[in-house]
């Protein structure tokens, strides 16, 4: 039997009362005065024989640190209630870890599975700061909860676009991982009142099949079985490749976003002689477009490793990593116990996509020239820790900063 919709009060988590004691919770659990004063003084660390460069901009961004304060202020404001999360607030295991020590719990089993059949009006579900998927949402609306929206506006702008492709009768080609969280909480914007369409496409390859088809040199057999999994139900490239509007997830790289709208714009005009339907918006976000290009102008100096520090599951982490192995050795860790001796590393490898341990020296005996980024769901407490880690491995005092 389905449950009738229970309308939901909304309640203003946001007080001066509230945020000052959020405040202090999450400085106490994030906060690095050594990074912020690294920060005032020119982002660089000299000591001994180690100089370490820290990018002009990494860590948290402000959608990050609102879905965080928000979660925290749902605890506050609610006390005794019983607080879900679909999922993870960020991709971040340390964050995570301390989210959950506040008891929300996660509204998803092991399998990614939601589980809403007992909630009830009480209770309290936090949605993450990547969204969530609209038939989810709905389903959660009917038990009558509360629910706390943490979702980034860089993401909000995305499905916007969406929707309005959608209303449109255009196809949303959405650049991003299929199975990642805010990928399928765009993708299912995207089917508007179930007129829309879409197509995820992973990177610049699956773009090249995508113009195959709009060239005609693929039949439609073959472009449903490559993209198995990765378009909405009943889709069929020969009506639905017509008119196609190119999204993003927010936080792929800003180049590669822009090559994947230039071929696929350059398709439709070989076949209909114009670009009439073709539509673009420039939907990535602008946080980890500041971060990429922090890394980009400190990849410029002469370097002798980079180490990314992040979640193994955040993309835009894993976009630096990426940018960072084009120039320099790059190490991307979790956390400083990642970094085991001057010969022992645990890093993510982003060809085999899992972590391993990596038995060389690659922390040299010479004078070192060490640069560190993160990604914008790793806060600074881990990147002091890393610092830290990094001269006791190197026999370096940390000096004085003022």
């Amino acid at each position: 039997m389905s449950i009738p919709s229970a309308p939901v009060a909304k309640i203003n988590l946001r007080t001066p009362e509230v945020m000052a004691r959020v405040q202090e919770q999450v400085e106490h659990h994030y906060y690095s005065s050594l990074v912020e004063r690294l920060r005032a003084g020119g982002s660089v660390l000299f000591t001994g024989r180690t100089t370490i460069r820290l990018a002009k901009q990494f860590g948290f961004c402000y959608g990050v640190e609102r879905a965080i304060d928000l979660a925290y202020a749902a605890r506050k404001v609610f006390p005794a209630a019983r607080l879900f999360l679909i999922g993870e607030i960020i991709h971040n295991p340390e964050v995570n870890a301390q989210i959950a020590a506040l008891g929300i719990r996660n509204l998803l089993d092991g399998n990614g599975r939601p589980h809403v059949e007992d909630l009830g009006p009480d209770d309290v579900v936090i949605v993450p700061a990547f969204g969530a998927e609209v038939p989810l949402l709905e389903e959660i609306k009917k038990h009558g909860c509360h629910i706390v929206d943490t979702t980034c506006g860089d993401v909000m702008s995305v499905w916007k676009r969406v929707r309005q492709n959608a209303g449109e009768e255009v196809t949303s080609i959405i650049h991003g991982k299929a199975t990642h969280e805010e990928t399928r909480a765009t993708a299912s914007r995207a089917l508007g009142a179930g007129n829309g369409r879409y197509l995820v496409v992973l990177n610049l390859e699956e773009t090249d099949r995508v113009c195959d088809f709009i060239a005609g040199r693929m039949g439609r057999e073959e472009f449903l079985r490559i993209f198995e999994g990765k378009f909405s139900e009943g889709f069929d490239p020969e009506l639905h490749l017509v008119r196609i509007g190119v999204a993003n997830q927010t936080t792929m790289l800003r180049a590669e976003t822009e090559e994947v709208q230039r071929r696929i714009r350059e398709a439709i005009l070989k076949r209909d002689g114009d670009a009439l339907n073709f539509r673009l918006f420039d939907t990535i976000c602008g946080a980890t477009q500041e971060r990429q290009d922090a890394l980009r102008d400190l990849l410029e100096r002469p370097l002798d490793a980079l180490l990314v520090v992040g979640g193994y599951n955040s993309s835009n982490t894993t976009h630096l990593a990426e940018i960072g192995e084009q120039k320099v050795p790059t190490w991307f860790i979790r956390n400083q116990e990642c970094l085991e001796s001057p010969d022992r590393i645990r890093h993510f490898d982003l060809h085999q996509k899992t972590e391993i341990l990596s038995e060389k020296k690659w922390l040299p005996d010479h004078d070192l020239q060490i640069a560190i980024t993160a990604g914008a769901s790793c806060p600074n407490n881990l990147i002091e820790e890393v610092i830290l880690r990094l001269l006791s491995l190197r026999g370096e005092e940390m000096p004085e900063l003022t």
